[in-house]
Formats: C-alpha cells, structure tokens, sequence
C-alpha cells in the first residue's frame, strides 16, 4: 500500500475541514448579545433581577418582570399539554405559568434566561411560534420566542431545561 503524498493528506485535511464547517447539524447559534434578530436588552436586564414565581397564581401578561420558575421533573409538573418537543436532557424538568386574559390579540415574546423548550397553550391547544432567536455568550438570555396570542388566558410551559430555576419574562413585541 503506497503512503499518500504531504499534498494529497493537505486535500483531504482541508476537505474534511470544509465539509464539518458547513454540515447543517454542526451549525451553531450565533454568539454575542449582538446577534439576536430582535432587540432584547429589556428582557436581558429583567431576567437578570428575576422574582420567583407566586405558585398558582394566574400573571399579568404586560407586566414585563421576570420570574424564576422553579421545575419539577417532568411526569410530576402537571403540564397542561405534554411537551411538543421530547426531552433530550436527563433528568428532564418542566413547568409553567399561567397568564390572565387580555383586552385584545397581540404579539408577545417569551425569553428565558438559560436554553430550554418553549411551548405556549391557549384555549387547551398549543400555539406554533412566529418567531426565534438564540444566541450564546449573551449573560441571563440565550432564547426567546415570538408568539401571536389571542385575548384569552394562556400557559407558558417550559421543558427541557438544564438547571431546577429557569428565569422566564414575557413581553409585548415591538
């Protein structure tokens, strides 16, 4: 078996290079809090001074504030839909908050202060995103989501997270 020439070792290095740097499944989110695709300074700041969350209670969803979501491991949260997206952490902690009614639809985002799975239940059904936006290296918020939600009261459920206290704030779009 012949030895491959220094040339032909180059080729083949620069193209296993090539091939890993554009490999959809290796991409990456962009890293920095200047790479969000909406801005997010607002929700930064909040989720940084996050209150912990009053059980049970049914929030404003204009209120703005942060709140630290304590989980559970899933099969003892009670989510009010099972999440859509199947846990990949082990052991896998979920929760949620409920929100009150509103005067009118509109458009919110959901950010949360470390990666995990987002869903949004209005009306006993689960809400598709608009939008989202990721990004690492950005302190007390790596995600957020954009939701068009109707008038009545809705759940956020958080899944698949990484720690037992998530911070979550929701706000209007702008």
């Amino acid at each position: 078996m012949q030895t491959p020439s220094p040339r032909t070792i180059r080729a083949l290095i620069h193209a296993s290079v090539l091939a890993l740097a554009t490999s959809p499944a290796l991409a990456a989110e962009p890293s920095g809090c200047d790479k969000f695709a909406w801005p997010l300074q607002k929700e930064q700041q909040a989720l940084g001074e996050a209150k912990v969350a009053p059980a049970d209670a049914e929030l404003d969803r204009n209120a703005g504030k942060a709140l630290t979501l304590a989980l559970r491991p899933l099969q003892d949260a009670k989510l009010p839909l099972a999440p859509e997206r199947e846990p990949k952490k082990t052991p896998p902690l979920a929760g949620f908050l409920r929100f009150a009614g509103g005067p009118a639809a509109g458009l919110y985002k959901v950010s949360l202060s470390e990666g995990a799975w987002i869903d949004l239940v209005q009306d006993g059904k689960r809400l598709k995103p608009t939008a989202f936006t990721g990004a690492t290296d950005c302190p007390n918020i790596p995600k957020s989501v954009k939701f068009e939600i109707g008038p009545a009261p809705f759940v956020v459920e958080v899944s698949d997270a990484p720690s037992d206290h998530i911070g979550v704030v929701l706000t209007p779009a702008e």
